[in-house]
């Protein structure tokens, strides 16, 4: 069962195409992220569910209403959507707690009891319901927002980047306590973002996007892991895309024999791998020198420190497969390890997988 379908979804201005056929189906309750690159058409997408664009071809239902489609459109007002834009998009001239009750009549029962209510859902002081937005910090003001999106309790709820103006320690936290708040209110939501660890981290399900439709659905850690193709792969996170020769549920490649979850056979296939899944161990270049078969070992050529992780290049100085060392050249491989037992530049290391390798298709 699905809250939200969409069906062969159109959108041009001019010569230009927003979005080229764009299917998919999110069920009640659970959270979706849509990434991509800047201009995939992942804003367009919001403002066509949201109501503020008409597609020019296909459909889009919410809970059996059919919102728009080649006949028409219901308001943007009259959908039950709510969204955080990414800059909260408050009303200056109102306090905070007209601000969260802007959408409530006036009537509404315990009115000024809800308001207070979501504010404190969102985890705001009741102390700065009198202030004016700019008063608040970003982070703060960005909780008013979604308060005020949850005040007219939505079915569906659109986040459109809403943590991208926050530093990087408050963007996490901000995302952590929004999740636990929509998903105890059973509130079904689209977030658009271009952080794939936004992504992953927040959703049920991902949806990458390029040149306007969708080139892979499914769930964070599918997606990650078993990525559809090599764009896919890298906009998801860093990946090492090798070429090797696939069979028997093993690839031989440039890293030895490695381990795959498919037992396809082919003379020349691309493999991938996580950075996480190459591990280094501290070496000496007489170790390396009388190698034993089986056994690969690299020199750290560059270290970039990052604290808690670093990024590490490895130059391979021997090679298992040389045919398909040979594609490589002498480019290194980019790892990434923690930042307290790093190797340093000059050292020499064993490289060995841990994990199955990703074959594309």
């Amino acid at each position: 069962m699905s809250l939200l379908e969409l069906h062969g979804l159109y959108k041009n201005y001019g010569p230009v195409a927003a979005l080229a056929g764009v299917d998919m189906a999110v069920a009640p309750g659970t959270r979706t992220a849509i990434v991509g690159p800047s201009g995939c058409g992942k804003t367009t997408l919001l403002r066509l569910i949201a109501g503020f664009e008409v597609p020019d071809k296909g459909r889009i239902v919410l809970d059996g209403q059919v919102l728009a489609d080649e006949t028409g459109s219901v308001p943007a007002h009259l959908r039950g959507i709510g969204l955080v834009a990414q800059d909260g998009a408050l009303f200056p001239h109102l306090t905070i707690a007209e601000n969260i009750g802007f959408g409530l009549a006036r009537s509404t029962a315990r009115r000024q009891e809800r308001i207070a209510e979501l504010a404190y859902i969102v985890g705001l002081d009741a102390a700065i319901l009198k202030r004016r937005p700019h008063q608040l910090s970003g982070g703060q003001q960005q909780r008013v927002a979604l308060a005020r999106a949850m005040a007219m309790k939505p079915r569906l709820m659109l986040l459109d980047e809403p943590f991208s103006a926050l530093d990087t320690g408050l963007r996490a936290s901000m995302r952590k306590a929004v999740a636990e708040m929509l998903e105890a209110a059973g509130i079904t939501t689209i977030l658009v973002t271009h952080d794939q660890a936004e992504a992953l981290s927040f959703a049920d399900q991902v949806a990458v996007m390029r040149e306007g439709r969708f080139s892979q659905v499914g769930t964070p850690r599918e997606l990650y892991l078993k990525p559809k193709d090599r764009m896919v792969a890298e906009f998801l996170g860093e990946a090492i895309v090798l070429p090797a020769r696939v069979g028997g549920g093993f690839a031989e490649c440039s890293l030895g024999r490695i381990a795959l979850e498919t037992k396809d056979k082919r003379d020349l296939a691309r493999i991938m791998l996580r950075p996480e899944q190459v591990m280094l161990e501290r070496a000496t270049r007489e170790e390396a020198m009388a190698a034993r078969p089986g056994q690969l070992y690299g020199e750290v050529t560059d270290l970039e420190f990052g604290g808690a992780t670093c990024s590490v290049a490895v130059k391979l100085l021997n090679s298992l497969d040389p045919p398909e060392a040979a594609a490589i050249g002498s480019t290194p491989l980019m790892l990434r390890k923690a930042g307290t037992d790093a190797p340093s530049v000059g050292e020499i290391v064993r490289i060995h997988v841990v994990g199955a390798a990703h074959v594309f298709s």
